[in-house]
């Protein structure tokens, strides 16, 4: 079976109901994202042609965007497309816009 984009239509348009719904702050407008979706399952497709003996998957990513082929039992692969949100309260910030509790900052001392 040789696999395209349209292999996997029903992902994508899943994937963007759900950024159109849930995702509130990505640095991609809808349209931005579709076509990053349509390109990075291009390189998944190519990672999963040409994986490695005895490797199970192609994954392709941005700093957004994950999207990752499952070898499966029958044709086609399974095909997961992931969002990777952050936050700006992580402690990848340095904890700068973490503030204590009361209670925490007495027991630290």
């Amino acid at each position: 079976m040789e696999l395209v984009i349209e292999t996997f239509r029903q992902e994508i348009d899943a994937a963007m109901q759900s950024y159109d719904r849930h995702v509130v702050c990505v640095f991609k407008t809808p349209d931005d994202c579709l076509e990053a979706i349509e390109r990075l399952m291009l390189k998944a497709i190519k990672a999963y042609e040409n994986r490695v003996e005895g490797m199970r998957h192609g994954i392709a990513l941005d700093k957004e965007i994950t999207i990752m082929l499952s070898q499966a039992e029958s044709d086609p692969p399974l095909c997961g497309i992931y969002f990777n949100l952050h936050t700006p309260y992580s402690r990848e910030h340095g904890g700068s816009n973490i503030t204590k509790t009361r209670a925490e900052a007495n027991a630290s001392d």
